[in-house]
């Protein structure tokens, strides 16, 4: 009996340890499976990553660029992107209900036609289109085009005044609602500063403007005025009737359709600024010494005349530099070995973004404490008055006027040292996509577009050297900033009114603002404490 259960157990254990053997056996395979696969999928990776590189390197070869929202390698032309762009810009228009078909659309009733026919629009036109069609009209009936005609001056004012009415929301509605007014001629004038205009005269970038397109700053000071003034196509009246969510919930819709419109003007600009740039490089051939020498004089002599004009160092300066870093950027990459010299390019860049965003930030924060200044002293003025009425004004002595005026001319070469911060980073960003735009263009091989980089280095090398040769004290002085205000004012107002004012006519009114400026603090009585007073002059802040 023990006999047999001895070799019962005998039995169980043997199977439990090949039970044992077997399972540590499965394991050990599965183990080995696992890791067998892992390395199967590390290897699949590597040899994935690998294809990848090897894909990217034969495109950047032959001069293809990857499109991020493709997730594909294929070949970039300028002339393709700027015909996609104006059928994008179409379809906007006419998402927005701002194509010409809007003149076909049934007339919006209104108490009197007689401004829309004298633009000849529809009451239905937008405010774009009522722009454009009194520049066209102003063309027709301005008196120096018609000198034979005795009326023309009339027909112009009436003109003009139709426009300063049907171009402003307010006083378009209530045109629409009630029809002329006798104070029709009142400041409307105010409502109808050009941005572009104005920022055109105070920096003098109209040299430059085929290089860098419109400023950024002006284009955004348009949209805001716009939608300032109501430009939603709602009268006043309906605005009333909506419910604070309501206008909320327009608002952002309005701000949406804002920043769609500006991103694609945006690219637009640049698209635009790459075909100038490519045609004002084709001239330049490295393989003729005399074209070659021809088309660094040309770059020589464009860029005199830029520092000429208005803060014309400063773009040179600003505008070189941008090319010149682009340019060897990209031949960095495609003709140093291992790319080393687009890799210090590039580092290059990076510092001066970085400086560029620390100058930015100290300049918005003199600008706002400048602001904040004035602002504070503005205040306790208008408390005084009110609590004081207009003895609150005599109270103030001629020292205390003084030095408010002082402060507030203080201020404005802050405010203009902001602006020109604003208006760097902006030409800096709109210039790289400028040029690698012309670098990527397809339309021609690789080897032209190594060419067209090196042109744009020289375009860039001579543009900053005359800059820098002509830089001036690179500050802003108050008075020339003040000068330029009121110029700025009068030909934004002037074009308002179809009348050309050219840039030499701008330079001499400023010259002029500034000797009338100087003749009248001359014949200003001096003060009573004269020999501790401070002359009213520019106390200039750096760039």
């Amino acid at each position: 009996m023990s006999s047999i259960n001895g070799s019962t157990t005998s039995s169980s254990k043997n199977n439990a340890t090949a039970t044992t053997a077997a399972a540590a056996a499965t394991a050990a395979t599965a183990e080995g499976g696992g890791l067998k696969g892992f390395f199967s999928s590390v290897q699949r990776n590597v040899n994935k990553k690998t294809e990848e590189v090897r894909a990217a390197r034969e495109a950047k070869t032959v001069g293809k660029i990857y499109d991020s929202k493709t997730k594909e390698w294929s070949f970039y032309f300028i002339d393709q992107e700027w015909e996609a762009l104006l059928k994008e810009e179409a379809e906007t228009k006419q998402t927005n209900g701002q194509d010409a078909a809007s003149a076909l659309e049934e007339e919006r009733p209104v108490k009197d036609r007689e401004y829309y026919d004298l633009l000849n629009v529809s009451t239905n036109a937008t405010s774009g289109e009522i722009k454009k069609a009194y520049y066209k009209e102003a063309r027709k009936v301005h008196p120096d085009k018609n000198p034979d005609d005795p009326d023309a001056a009339t027909k112009f004012q009436t003109l003009g005044q139709a426009y300063q009415i049907l171009s402003n929301e307010q006083s378009r509605a209530a045109y629409d609602k009630s029809g002329k007014s006798e104070n029709d001629n009142g400041d409307e004038n105010m409502q109808n500063v050009d941005p572009f205009v104005f920022f055109n005269v105070m920096f003098g970038s109209n040299l430059v403007e085929p290089y860098i397109g419109e400023l950024w700053i002006a284009d955004t000071a348009d949209s805001l005025m716009k939608s300032s003034t109501g430009d939603n196509g709602l009268s006043p009246e309906q605005m009333e009737t909506m419910s604070e969510e309501e206008q909320h919930l327009l608002m952002q819709e309005q701000m949406k359709k804002m920043s769609v419109e500006s991103d694609l003007k945006q690219r637009k600009r640049q698209v635009k600024c790459a075909q100038f740039l490519r045609t004002r490089i084709g001239a330049y051939d490295p393989t003729d010494a005399a074209k070659k020498q021809a088309f660094i004089q040309s770059c020589q002599n464009e860029a005199v005349e830029i520092a000429k004009g208005a803060y014309g160092d400063l773009y040179c300066i600003t505008i070189g530099f941008a090319l010149q870093v682009a340019a060897e950027e990209f031949l960095g990459f495609e003709t140093t070995l291992f790319g080393v010299g687009g890799h210090l390019a590039r580092s290059k860049k990076n510092a001066s973004a970085f400086s560029t965003n620390m100058k930015l930030l100290g300049a918005g924060i003199k600008a706002a404490s400048a602001g904040a200044k004035a602002m504070q002293e503005a205040d306790e003025l208008q408390k005084s008055v009110k609590e004081k009425g207009a003895a609150g004004l005599a109270d103030m002595n001629p020292e205390q006027a003084q030095q408010m005026a002082e402060n507030l001319d203080d201020s404005l070469p802050a405010f203009l040292e902001f602006a020109w911060a604003i208006n760097k980073r902006d030409i800096q960003n709109t210039l790289k996509e400028v040029c690698r735009r012309v670098f990527n263009d397809a339309s021609v091989p690789k080897e032209t577009r190594i060419e067209k980089a090196q042109a744009i280095k020289i375009l860039g090398d001579e543009f900053k050297l005359i800059g820098n040769l002509a830089r001036q004290s690179g500050k802003f002085d108050a008075e020339e900033i003040k000068a330029r205000m009121s110029v700025a004012a009068m030909t934004t107002m002037a074009k308002a009114q179809g009348q050309e004012v050219t840039n030499e006519d701008q330079e001499e009114m400023i010259k002029q603002a500034k000797q009338d400026s100087a003749a009248a603090a001359a014949a200003q009585p001096p003060a009573d404490n004269a020999e501790e007073a401070t002359p009213v002059e520019a106390k200039t802040q750096s760039v």
